[in-house]
């Protein structure tokens, strides 16, 4: 699929911008949206161009959610099966970090997309809100399962059947984002940040994702030994080999002897 009518994408570099693009809506996902949403991030998971995505919304909201206006037109069950999770599985599955740029509000379902990503980064006036419980529903999306593993049952329990805002600040706080920014920097100090990241070896990032994604469900044997397989697979990588070598030789250099200055030569 190309040209799409509720996204923006762009690349600088190794570096991919992918915004929702509904902002008198607040970018609240409608199904074709979803639709759009699966194609872009499936495509750029096989865009080896690209290094690092940065996933963010126009105007002055991350996301508030499913839209509402399409609420009791279908199955729901199938829409998160079908619809839904695909999305969540391209970032998770997705071998390159993504990072949650959040302005304004990360709502409901929203909130679950932001906590899909591999990092985030909030705008200083943003705020996380597992919304489900104000409208007598349960979280979805995956929300239950990232915010229990995230800031524990108790605080997880009480966070979606209380539709708790968390401001940005508490959400650095409880270990749900990475950073807090100025908003009107939001996205440039995110796109650094993606820049920063995509010098990194593709295959180390890769390995490191797929590692503490598996740690959250793994037991330690079986994660023990997956990072064996992937370390043997770095060691051989041209990207190691490269480092190695640089460093070698400024341990040589370093300890080379300083020539002797004529006046201190022996006669």
């Amino acid at each position: 699929m190309t040209g799409y009518r509720h996204l923006l994408l762009s690349t600088c570099g190794p570096v991919a911008v992918l915004l929702l693009n509904r902002p008198a809506a607040l970018n609240a996902l409608t199904r074709e949206m979803r639709i759009e949403l699966r194609d872009a991030l499936e495509s750029l998971a096989e865009n080896d161009a690209v290094h690092a995505v940065v996933l963010g919304g126009q105007g002055r909201a991350f996301c508030a959610g499913a839209d509402l206006k399409e609420a009791g037109s279908g199955d729901v069950e199938r829409e998160l099966l079908d619809e839904y999770q695909p999305c969540f599985n391209a970032i998770s599955d997705m071998a390159k970090p993504v990072i949650a740029a959040v302005a304004g509000s990360a709502s409901g379902v929203g909130l679950s997309l932001a906590l899909h990503c591999d990092l985030m980064v909030m705008a200083e006036d943003a705020f996380l809100c597992a919304a489900f419980g104000g409208i007598g529903l349960v979280p979805d999306g995956g929300a239950s399962w990232l915010l229990v593993r995230q800031v524990g049952y108790r605080r997880a329990f009480q966070l979606a059947i209380e539709a708790e805002r968390i401001p940005a600040r508490r959400a650095l706080e409880l270990g749900l984002a990475n950073k807090v920014v100025p908003a009107e920097e939001l996205m440039e100090q995110t796109h650094d940040w993606a820049s920063r990241l995509a010098t990194q070896s593709p295959l180390a990032v890769a390995g490191t994702k797929k590692l503490m994604r598996l740690a959250m469900t793994a037991g330690f044997n079986e994660v023990f030994h997956s990072e064996a397989v992937f370390q043997e697979r770095c060691a051989q990588s041209v990207y190691f080999q490269e480092r190695l070598r640089e460093f070698r030789q400024r341990r040589a250099a370093s300890a080379a002897p300083a020539p002797r200055a004529a006046d201190d030569e022996v006669t």
